[in-house]
């Protein structure tokens, strides 16, 4: 039995990282994997930022789930939510101000990511702490190396370097010196359309297409977008009705 429930746990874990994946098989986050993936660092930053909150809104919802009161759940999972982007932003805006500056307006809008509001009414208020942290760990992870593998692609091609700026987010270790690679063709010759909007949707494209592949290849179905009702929050959600999607 104990076995089982390490297998189990183990589950949770894993598969958001590839078989689940909030960006790749879901097709969450869409907006800032976009907006932020344009260079390594910057993503890498969201990534862990994203994780961190993710993790600790999942622990927390689940713990409280008991006495959270079915028809505020929403408002409060948001407040959760929004407490520890705060702790995250504040932390961020005082020791990586640099990467603070690069994410912009999509730090705070962690808050509102469907990859965290969505893993809470989802996952986190109907399971155990232990295996909510693991979910959330799991999830956050597998956000990462999405954003960091599209990040690869468009800063490469479109820049001709590779971990540009790293400096400024490895500065909470102390004076790094390291700040990345230089492509030499590339970087005189850029393909600009990378780091641009098109490129974005591009590399998205193909990204989900090779993951698509590699899930037919283990036995799971291709992701789709199904509307508004493949959402977890789609039977509290008045959208979908204004929009007359059933």
């Amino acid at each position: 039995m104990a076995d089982n429930k390490k297998c189990g746990l183990g589950h949770e874990f894993t598969k958001g990282i590839l078989m689940e994946n909030p960006t790749f098989r879901l097709v969450l986050g869409t907006c800032p994997t976009l907006a932020v993936s344009t260079s390594v660092a910057s993503a890498i930053g969201m990534g862990i930022a994203a994780t961190i909150v993710l993790t600790c809104s999942n622990i927390a919802i689940s713990a409280l789930r008991k006495v959270i009161p079915d028809k505020v759940r929403i408002p409060a999972f948001i407040v959760i939510i929004a407490s520890f982007v705060t702790v995250v932003q504040l932390l961020v805006k005082a020791f990586v101000p640099a990467l603070d500056a690069a994410l912009g307006v999509y730090l705070p809008l962690i808050v509102v990511n469907c990859i965290i509001l969505g893993r809470a009414e989802a996952f986190a208020s109907k399971n155990s702490v232990a295996a909510s942290a693991l979910d959330g760990l799991g999830m956050g992870i597998g956000f990462l190396t999405a954003l960091t593998c599209m990040s690869t692609v468009r800063e490469v091609l479109g820049s001709g370097t590779f971990l540009s700026g790293i400096k400024d987010l490895l500065a909470v270790f102390g004076d790094v010196q390291f700040n990345g690679f230089t492509i030499p063709f590339i970087n005189s010759h850029p393909m600009t359309i990378f780091v641009l909007a098109p490129g974005g949707f591009f590399v998205f494209g193909i990204m989900i297409a090779l993951a698509n592949y590699v899930a037919e290849k283990n036995g799971k179905s291709k992701a789709e977008l199904k509307g508004c009702g493949s959402c977890p929050m789609a039977a509290t959600c008045r959208v979908k009705e204004e929009v007359g999607v059933s």
